[in-house]
């Protein structure tokens, strides 16, 4: 049923409790995991010049970290390989795209579940992967 998982994951900790509910899936159905991280641009792009650098560098040092964290998970779950990804760009789009490209059966990612006074905010990049995606998306709030 499920050949591909791409798990996108930005270091959070709603999204380490959709790395592990993406591996109990991969290791059920032996699927190829896909574990991807999005720097997003527009945000170093309208921090000030002058720590441009300094913030991509830290962005990417917490890309490095998530992607690792699911490796890590991966090697506990006794899951296959993972395959890793950097994209730059808006996170909703980049996520999309490569799942289109590696012809993803389902993506995962954890949401931070808002609710009550915070629940008329729109435009958090789970919502829009999952109005916008092809395909499945699984999406795993965090828990209080």
């Amino acid at each position: 049923m499920f050949d591909t998982v791409v798990i996108a994951t930005d270091g959070s900790e709603s999204a380490k409790r959709g790395i592990r509910t993406a591996l109990d899936i991969a290791s059920t159905f032996d699927a190829t995991v896909h574990a991807l991280y999005v720097v997003d641009t527009a945000e170093i792009e309208s921090s000030p010049e002058e720590v441009r650098d300094q913030l991509k560098d830290a962005i990417e040092s917490t890309g490095t970290d998530a992607l690792d964290t699911v490796r890590e998970e991966a090697d506990a779950h006794g899951a296959p390989e993972v395959v890793t990804a950097f994209r730059e760009g808006p996170p909703k789009t980049e996520i999309i795209e490569y799942a289109e490209e590696v012809d993803a059966d389902v993506i995962a990612m954890g949401t931070r579940g808002r609710h009550g006074e915070h629940s008329f905010l729109l435009g958090s990049v789970a919502e829009s992967v999952v109005r916008r995606a092809p395909m499945p998306v699984l999406t795993v709030r965090q828990l209080e």
